[in-house]
């Protein structure tokens, strides 16, 4: 019998998530060899640049208050792999990610050999994952499957389905190097999910990412809702544990909401899960079982405190509109007298440009490196950080651990309340949880 940790070695063998080839070949083989899985279900996908995680499992979550039984596909993972793949919230087991794999690793390896035969490479990491997936929640079987793409969306492993629903959260420049140069190149590779058949939720978008978007729809002859005219926001309070909200929907008004994260942009990532919701059910929705979904959500790695005294922050932010984010919240919802960041990044982000936004609210600054060969080097990264850092201190300290625990100590050697903050990368943050022993999430059965 495979283990779970045979199974990671076998993936991580793969072409790693964050390359990308412009093909649908491979992962159209395989779904076409397992049955056609991705068909037995519909869809709710979610593209974008920031927000797409956290509206995934928004989505999800109204759903299953409405009593269906929900797939969630997300990515990366923080700490377990099965945490990218979830039935009815809960991610899935190893015993059960190990159990699909081999029940479609012969059709795998056939996808492979025909692959290679051809000149082009494997399937990748993130293509077996999605097939695994589909395998899954066909298995299960799911009402609905909320899938959020991986990379860009024209050519990522998950377009392979024909949604129902496509949301599409705020674009911004990331993955530049496969997705274009310019937030209208980008907008165009996310926009491929959109097809004739779709429902189209259109998150506040840059105005140049908003145009190619609303190009796409009436090229296709779609009206999409947009956020900010066919739907909105109407009042935020920042409450205990998170906010309430009030959302003016495509088909209903809700008030009262009770969201259980915090920062301004996180109410707008629940507009569009309700809009998407809507548009799924075609109907205005039970106000009281929005009202459940939303205090439900768990979002992992998102402003998460997983320590006190002092306090210690993990926020998986990694590029410069998720460093705004996280900036804006800390500020509104904290007021700790001084701030200590550890922070890694991995290489093709825009470090700079993250830096830059974040260090204006911080006091200290301790460099470290993810555990991933993608990891930008310590001293490097800190060269950065010293461009832009004025008289701010900084430290590098290469090993995880212990740049936590420097932070840790510059914390509690400061007066007043401190906190520490780790962010720059989705690798970082798991690193963080399993250095402190703070799991996302609860052990599936």
């Amino acid at each position: 019998m495979m283990t779970a940790d045979a199974l990671w070695e076998e993936l991580q063998s793969r072409w790693p998530e964050s390359q990308l080839e412009p093909s649908l070949a491979r992962i159209a083989s395989v779904v076409t060899l397992m049955g056609d899985p991705h068909r037995v279900f519909p869809v709710i996908q979610v593209a974008g640049t920031n927000g797409k995680s956290s509206t995934s499992r928004m989505t999800e979550s109204i759903l299953r208050a409405y009593g269906l039984r929900t797939g969630l596909f997300t990515s990366p993972h923080l700490v377990r792999i099965g945490e990218r793949i979830c039935l009815d919230g809960i991610p899935v087991s190893d015993e059960r990610l190990v159990a699909t794999w081999q029940e479609a690793e012969p059709c795998i390896r056939v996808v492979d050999a025909q692959s290679q035969a051809d000149g082009g490479p494997r399937m990748s990491f993130f293509e077996v994952l999605t097939a695994l997936a589909f395998a899954i929640f066909a298995d299960a079987p799911v009402d609905v499957a909320v899938i959020e793409v991986g990379m860009g969306g024209t050519w990522d492993a998950t377009n392979v389905v024909d949604a129902q629903v496509c949301i599409v959260t705020p674009i911004g420049l990331d993955h530049m190097e496969y997705l274009g140069e310019t937030i209208a190149a980008i907008a165009g590779e996310k926009a491929g999910i959109v097809t004739g058949d779709a429902d189209v939720v259109l998150a506040e978008q840059p105005r140049e990412a908003g145009e190619v978007l609303q190009e796409r729809c009436a090229m296709l002859g779609l009206t999409p809702q947009r956020e900010g005219i066919e739907f909105a926001v109407t009042d935020r309070v920042v409450a205990v544990g998170g906010q309430m909200i009030g959302v003016r929907g495509t088909r209903g008004v809700y008030s009262d909401l009770f969201l259980p994260l915090l920062g301004d942009h996180q109410s707008h990532n629940a507009a569009c899960a309700i809009a998407g919701v809507e548009s799924f059910l075609h109907q205005p929705l039970d106000i009281d079982l929005v009202r459940d979904g939303l205090a439900q959500v768990v979002v992992p790695g998102r402003l998460q405190m997983v320590r006190q005294g002092p306090a210690v922050i993990i926020d998986a932010a990694h590029n410069p509109h998720g460093a705004a984010a996280l900036a804006s919240s800390v500020q509104q919802y904290y007021a700790f007298d001084s701030i200590i960041a550890v922070v890694g990044m991995l290489q093709g982000k825009d470090a700079l440009g993250f830096l830059e936004i974040l260090m204006p609210v911080i006091d200290e600054l301790v460099i470290t490196a993810p555990q991933s060969p993608r990891a930008i080097a310590a001293d490097e990264l800190a060269a950065i950080a010293e461009s832009v850092s004025g008289v701010l201190p900084i430290s590098v300290v290469a090993s995880v651990p212990d740049a936590i625990d420097t932070a840790i100590g510059i914390a509690e050697s400061r007066p007043g309340v401190s906190a520490v903050i780790i962010a720059g990368s989705f690798v970082l943050a798991g690193d963080a949880m399993r250095v402190l022993d703070a799991a996302p999430w609860r052990d599936a059965p």
